[in-house]
């Protein structure tokens, strides 16, 4: 029979999936909503009308129209994530109430976690008690205690996941740092659909209404809670009982910082979660059980053969097992491509590996659109999608023929593939997420997957689900020997390399090169991957030319941190404050920001005095970050003076210190050396103030001064104040700033270091109008995130705010 011409060519389905696919991930990068919020729908809908009318007569119409119906998918995606983020953006404190006590009854919706001075936990909002209030759904609080309460000996009360409680709460919209390079805490709470953010108020309408709620995830909540004190009750002074917490119910906030550090230079991090991995050995196991007991019932596999029930056990396990371990994106990917396989041996129409990769991506972002905003979700897709690509990701065969010898050597070898398939193409998104790329991960982990996998975790989850055995000692143990090998390859010299984030110019090199190096044998030039990724390294951010300089004031909340950096120097001033004895600025904010703009080492770090919103994460980034001298008003006995005097130079800030740097001066104007003998003066008025001075411009970084210390400056050093770029003195408070010494600076850009809704009312309204009546333009990095100065040519421009320069619909606006 002659072929009849088709009247259509229908996209197929997996070209649809992977379209609508990028149109969610698309809306997440738009600055707003759609506005009107219909518009993708209606584009959608024409796309489609279009795409109908049309009749493919040869191979461009029908190009055309795969083209329409790839276009029509995308704005679906569009749509449907707009739609999503309306709901959950409506679901807002209004900014009437920020700040006010409100009264509200809820259930403790998430596993408590302990902090230093009392537990931070997630409310689901049942009902709000105070007239007129409105309050979100579900909001994140901390119950602290404070001082004095903390000196007379209060404690938080105990909260567990699943009780019902009334509390007295003071709320705020969520508000998070914006650096370049670092966390978005605003974009991880519309994630877990934590709309407001606050603290526990001191009250005597405080009170336990039910001890447990009884809703169907308050059991999952409850069960993990009890898992997790059981490993603490076992294994009280263990180091590592954090860790088995992790492996266990997915709960990562007992890993100590140093323990993360090992796991990230050993690239073994993603074993210390509840993994891919780990929920497909828990399937296969209980699927194999299954498979045992159902081969012996001829009643049963007469029915339903073995193999399906097996698959529909298997399966039922890992949901259980994901439940438990909080159901983050990795363990959710693999359930629901488990689920898809299951159902199409079921439906006897097994799909592709692709497919199945897919279908579990649509499902994800149809749950979850914001999932694309984590880590996880990237790290996780796209290794299966790298495996299933370098063809590894299939399940052993094991009847392939050969002896015992030759199977375990296959095995082997098919590791092997897969662990070079996931070591290259992870290169390009593990230095874009975080900056280094670990070199001894390929041994660590032949090392430790199979001790995890098949040792640790089994004994791990026998463990926490079989209580009366005593077997959390021997998790622990084998633990303990996986630590004893990954801490040395940890520590060894070069075990990471650590560069600057890659620039978006090299990242269509290096996913061309993973491409081609992974690519099925007899393809040609399959080394040459390798050398298209080399762009990553070679591509660097563009320092300032020599006689320029770069003044970046980090947002680092209620504190000081700016990074000064010329042609081939850097400078450090202040180091942001101390949160809690396990987080500070330094590590959370300082050290990323470096390592993503390529700047490995500091040259000279100023800690202008010892008030923690200055020196609160110097510790830190002497520990994590080479710096050659420190120059600082701390007494000898603080920790970051010691730390420095281990490996380099400590020296007073004394006025009258300079040196020079690539053709740009950099001066002490204060304090004198006999303030340090004056036993009644404020740890303010001992700030270290520093003028940095290139062929284009002046800053002027003048810590906390008060207006004792801006006389003594207006005194022995009025002709070096004048100054393009002033770092306010205290934050903008009215203890500073004079007018005098406003006037003898005379700044054209003014900065106020503060943070969103600090309780210092800082800046003071008068303050900054005294700046804006002497023609500055002001900036908050409260409202404007991190700022960058630029002295590199005459008459430098307005500084690049980071929320102007990367905004998202979910930032607070200003």
């Amino acid at each position: 029979m002659p072929r009849q011409p088709a009247a259509a060519y229908p996209l197929p389905v997996p070209g649809g999936l992977a379209a609508w696919c990028f149109g969610v991930g698309l809306l997440q990068t738009f600055a707003a909503l759609p506005r009107p919020a219909w518009w993708p729908l209606a584009g959608t809908m024409a796309l489609l009308a279009g795409g109908a009318a049309m009749q493919p007569q040869g191979w461009r119409s029908r190009i055309a129209l795969r083209a329409v119906a790839l276009a029509a998918c995308v704005l679906a995606g569009v749509t449907y994530a707009a739609w999503r983020a309306e709901l959950r953006l409506a679901d807002a404190l209004p900014p009437e109430w920020e700040g006010e006590d409100v009264t509200v009854a809820g259930v403790v919706d998430d596993l408590p976690r302990a902090t230093e001075r009392g537990v931070r936990f997630a409310l689901a909002v049942e009902s709000v008690l105070t007239e007129g209030a409105r309050v979100p759904r579900r909001i994140s609080l901390a119950w602290v205690v404070g001082f004095p309460d903390a000196e007379r000996g209060v404690v938080a009360p105990q909260v567990r996941a699943g009780e019902r409680w009334q509390l007295v709460v003071r709320l705020q919209r969520p508000h998070g740092l914006a650096n370049p390079g670092g966390f978005d805490l605003e974009a991880w709470l519309l994630e877990r659909g934590l709309r407001a953010t606050g603290y526990v108020r001191v009250d005597e309408g405080n009170r336990r209404v039910d001890a447990f709620a009884g809703r169907p995830l308050d059991h999952v909540q409850r069960l993990r809670e009890r898992m997790r004190e059981r490993v603490h009750a076992a294994l009280p002074d263990s180091p590592l009982a954090g860790v088995l917490v992790a492996l266990a119910i997915g709960d990562q906030s007992g890993i100590a910082e140093a323990q993360w550090a090992v796991f990230n230079r050993t690239g073994t991090g993603h074993l210390v979660s509840v993994s891919g991995l780990h929920v497909t050995v828990f399937a296969l196991l209980a699927g194999g059980l299954a498979y045992a007991l159902a081969r012996r019932s001829a009643r049963l596999t007469t029915r339903v053969p073995a193999r399906k029930v097996a698959a529909l056990v298997g399966l039922a396990a890992s949901t259980g097992y994901v439940l438990l371990a909080g159901a983050e994106v990795p363990a959710q990917r693999t359930l629901y491509m488990l689920a898809m396989a299951t159902l199409g041996l079921w439906a006897a129409r097994p799909g592709s590996g692709y497919a199945i990769w897919l279908a579990a991506l649509a499902v994800v972002l149809a749950i979850d659109p914001w999932a694309v905003l984590g880590p996880g979700f990237w790290l996780s897709f796209l290794a299966v999608g790298v495996l299933i690509y370098a063809g590894s990701a299939r399940l052993p065969e094991v009847a392939r023929g050969g002896g015992l010898l030759r199977r375990a050597s296959r095995s082997l070898a098919d590791a092997a593939r897969a662990q070079w398939a996931i070591t290259v193409g992870l290169v390009p998104l593990t230095l874009l997420l975080f900056g280094q790329v670990s070199i001894v991960g390929p041994l660590a982990n032949a090392i430790a997957i199979p001790a995890v996998t098949f040792a640790i975790v089994p004994v791990t989850l026998a463990a926490a689900l079989v209580a009366p055995l005593p077997l959390w000692p021997a998790a622990n143990a084998l633990l303990g020997l996986l630590m004893q090998v990954l801490e040395p390859l940890a520590q060894a010299p070069g075990a990471a390399w650590a560069q600057h984030r890659p620039l978006p110019a090299a990242l269509p090199f290096a996913a061309f090169g993973v491409a081609l190096a992974l690519a099925p044998r007899g393809v040609p030039g399959r080394w040459l991957g390798l050398a298209s990724m080399l762009p990553l390294v070679l591509l660097v951010p563009p320092r300032p030319p020599p006689g320029a300089f770069r003044v970046v004031v980090l947002d680092v909340g209620q504190g000081t941190a700016v990074v000064v950096a010329t042609h081939a120097h850097v400078l450090l001033y202040d180091t942001g404050p101390r949160w809690n004895e396990s987080a500070d600025a330094g590590s959370r904010v300082v050290v990323p920001v470096l390592r993503a703009a390529g700047l490995r080492s500091i040259d000279t770090m100023v800690v202008s005095h010892r008030d923690l919103d200055h020196a609160g994460g110097a510790l830190s980034v002497l520990q994590q970050t080479p710096v050659g001298s420190l120059l600082s008003s701390l007494d000898d006995a603080h920790p970051a003076v010691e730390r420095q005097r281990e490996r380099g130079a400590h020296l007073r800030c004394e006025r009258g210190q300079k040196w020079q740097w690539d053709g740009v001066r950099f001066d002490v104007l204060f304090p004198e050396p006999r303030h340090y003998d004056d036993p009644t003066r404020k740890a303010n008025d001992l700030s270290c103030v520093v003028r940095v001075a290139g062929a284009h411009g002046v800053a002027l970084l003048a810590g906390d001064v008060e207006a004792v210390s801006e006389m003594a400056l207006l005194l022995d050093s009025r002709e070096r104040l004048p100054a393009d770029l002033l770092l306010a003195p205290h934050h903008g408070s009215r203890t500073s700033s004079t007018p005098a010494f406003v006037a003898a600076v005379g700044a054209r850009d003014v900065v106020f270091t503060v943070g969103h809704r600090n309780r210092f009312g800082h800046p003071r309204a008068d303050v900054v109008e005294r700046y804006v009546r002497r023609g500055a333009a002001v900036h908050r990095t409260d409202r404007l995130g991190a700022l960058t100065f630029r002295f590199d040519a005459p008459g430098p421009g307005p500084p690049l705010a980071e929320r102007e320069r990367a905004p998202r619909y979910w930032h607070d606006p200003p």
